[in-house]
């Protein structure tokens, strides 16, 4: 196994691992996530009778919502983790929506023929694709001449203080150092002009890079730690290294530096992601 198929492997079980938490909290990320997936829908120009794949699709959004805007159409969801591909396909029976299915798969190894999709979605994927360029040239293969990509990856750090508060005391705690730009990590497309640079390099016309944004609230700061022990791998992952009195230390850490964002009824934290598509 090389060093790219051991980093598949491991990726898919951290997010099998995950998908209970990311089931957990789904209405909750749904909200979250929403302008980024209203946006990615909307530049690609959704039409009826459309197939569209929803690439990185982990428990199904936003492919449930693009499925609900073309009844006669069809999305196709794919990702790497089975135990994801198995929530999205509950969803989407919960949720009574017929023409949505979701498939286990590589980012780079989709199974699909070429030009076989009219537009293509990815939802914060990119950033853990092995190969970010591979992955996308992939998610191009299969779109159709004249069909739209769109995908998104999340923006600088200090335009995210949601991950950071809680994943940059951890890793200044633990002596954990920045990630390669070449490791798979959450801020891996935050430089401006990434998606755009990739897009482009993949073969695509008229790409355009945006950037959106909003806030995102908890009850409390035991809430927001609550919700990123259940939904972020890295960061949990680095945690369980550390003894049961450091990880005690950083929660109450955590825990204060959260508490500086509070608002009425709880605390806020501000959001920020890249938006990057552009036509095959």
């Amino acid at each position: 196994m090389n060093n790219l198929d051991q980093l598949r492997e491991q990726q898919r079980q951290d997010w099998d691992k995950f998908s209970p938490g990311w089931k957990k909290w789904d209405r909750f990320l749904m909200d979250f996530f929403r302008p980024v997936g209203e946006k990615l829908i909307g530049v690609v120009d959704l039409r009826d009778g459309y197939r569209v794949l929803d690439a990185s699709t982990g428990t199904g959004e936003p492919g449930l919502t693009a499925a609900s805007k073309i009844p006669s159409g069809e999305v196709i969801g794919t990702d790497i983790a089975a135990e994801m591909v198995r929530v999205a396909n509950e969803n989407a029976r919960e949720r009574d929506i017929t023409n949505y299915r979701a498939v286990a798969c590589e980012s780079e190894r989709q199974p699909f023929d070429e030009n076989y999709f009219n537009a293509v979605i990815c939802r914060f994927g990119i950033m853990y694709f092995p190969d970010m360029k591979g992955g996308t040239k992939e998610l191009v293969r299969v779109l159709k001449p004249g069909g739209k990509l769109s995908l998104s990856a999340w923006s600088e750090p200090e335009k995210n203080p949601w991950v950071t508060t809680m994943g940059g005391i951890v890793n200044r705690t633990l002596g954990i150092p920045p990630p390669s730009p070449e490791v798979p990590h959450v801020f891996r497309g935050a430089k401006p002009g990434i998606l755009a640079d990739i897009l482009k390099e993949c073969g695509l016309n008229d790409v355009q890079e945006v950037e959106v944004g909003g806030t995102v609230s908890f009850a409390s700061p035991e809430q927001y730690w609550d919700f990123m022990m259940d939904i972020a791998p890295p960061i949990v992952k680095n945690l369980s290294k550390a003894d049961e009195a450091t990880r005690q230390n950083i929660r109450k850490e955590v825990l204060e530096a959260a508490g500086k964002y509070k608002t009425d009824g709880g605390i806020t934290f501000n959001w920020a992601s890249w938006i990057g598509y552009g036509t095959k």
